[in-house]
């Protein structure tokens, strides 16, 4: 079946189902309460996020730390935002979608499924070289070669850098070395 029929399927079923059920529960519980319960559930996704985002995000700094890629965690990341987005949607069958994605095991289990069948790169980098102090790192024409036993300072205009002048500050009359 081609994605944007499945698409279509969702953009148009899923509003009606959610209306039925809307009607269904509207009648049973009274108007007052369905709204209040779909804001109590949109509050409740936002809670929920906030409490497994913090920890999921710490697993997976722990674990690109650890040189690994953090595969599962990523997918159970944006399964939370999924269902926190699902949350937010007013409707009872999206809220339950929802509240399923957050239960721990149920995503983790989704989570192996998707990482297992999704074709990933991982692309090492060398990019944690550290530098000394005091190291700067500048392109080959942000610099030039100085004789240091000239001994003469350039002027104003002979060097080529911003940062050399002749000019003192007003009030910085005790520099010491110039």
């Amino acid at each position: 079946m081609p994605i944007g029929l499945i698409l279509l399927l969702v953009l148009i079923g899923l509003p009606l189902i959610e209306i039925a059920v809307f009607v269904e529960v509207g009648s049973e519980i009274g108007a007052v309460w369905t709204i209040l319960l779909t804001i109590a559930t949109a509050v409740a996704g936002s809670v929920m996020l906030r409490l497994q985002g913090v920890s999921l995000l710490t697993r997976m700094r722990a674990e690109m730390d650890a040189g690994r890629v953090p595969g599962e965690d990523l997918v159970q990341g944006a399964m939370m935002v999924v269902a926190s987005i699902l949350l937010l949607i007013p409707g009872f069958v999206t809220d339950a979608i929802g509240l399923l994605l957050f239960v721990p095991p149920l995503r983790a289990a989704l989570a192996r499924v998707v990482a297992r069948n999704a074709p990933v790169t991982v692309v090492h980098a060398d990019v944690r070289r550290q530098r000394g102090e005091g190291v700067v790192d500048l392109d080959a024409d942000d610099w030039s070669s100085v004789d240091p036993n000239d001994g003469q300072r350039p002027t104003n205009g002979q060097s080529g850098s911003p940062w050399i002048t002749d000019e003192r500050p007003h009030g910085d009359d005790n520099r010491s070395g110039q």
